[in-house]
């Protein structure tokens, strides 16, 4: 089968009883939809579960999907959901270690976060900056986080983000600029101080809100 074969025709075979005409459509979109839900649900076994029920629960309903829409948005919505629901079970459960297959990509297509030929240094301050950014998102609203993945991961244009979110381009920008304004403050507040580092130059050159206070 011709591997750009609309997913329109493919969807439509399966539906005409070829069910080995959806095996191209798992391998087009598998990659995407896990760089998606890895990014909300932080964790890359559960994210692989996930993928995969989206793509059976996509299967089993395939006679309610319009054959005129988007394939990919329908689908979207289906893994985005799932991965939305277990946020919400597991939001009492909170873990500080860091998986650090979080956020790379592979050959595939896959998010790079990690450069391959790095010092211990530079690998050590990568990772503590991607601790950082997840934990900034854990404290974001699931509608915020999914629209800040799908406009920096995912590149979708806001047309795009409203129409697999099935909201107003308005509300779109609205949520993504509230979810880079949060971001912002959170990277912010937890950024390393520069006297922290370094106690003995902060004491040998107390700043003027210090001196005040010593005189006070």
């Amino acid at each position: 089968m011709a591997v750009d074969t609309p997913d329109n025709e493919l969807v439509a075979r399966v539906l005409q009883g070829d069910k080995n005409a959806f095996r191209p459509i798992v391998e087009r979109y598998q990659n995407r939809l896990y760089a998606m839900v890895v990014g909300m649900v932080r964790d890359e076994a559960e994210a692989k579960d996930l993928v995969q029920n989206a793509f059976i629960k996509a299967y089993q309903n395939l006679d309610s999907f319009r054959i005129d829409s988007a394939f990919y948005t329908w689908l979207y919505r289906i893994a985005m959901n799932l991965a939305i629901d277990s946020c919400r079970k597991r939001r009492r459960r909170r873990t500080g270690s860091f998986d650090e297959a979080v956020g790379t990509r592979d050959e595939d297509g896959e998010v790079v976060l990690v450069h391959h030929s790095a010092s211990p240094g530079e690998a050590l301050q990568r990772k503590q900056l991607r601790e950082r950014i997840f934990a900034a998102m854990d404290e974001l609203t699931e509608d915020q986080r999914e629209v800040l993945l799908l406009r920096e991961v995912e590149g979708l244009s806001y047309a795009e983000i409203s129409e697999s979110m099935g909201i107003p381009e308005g509300t779109v920008m609205s949520r993504l600029f509230y979810a880079r304004k949060r971001m912002q403050a959170l990277l912010s507040a937890d950024a390393p101080s520069t006297s922290g580092a370094n106690p003995s130059a902060a004491s040998t050159n107390p700043s003027p809100s210090a001196k005040k206070g010593t005189g006070a």
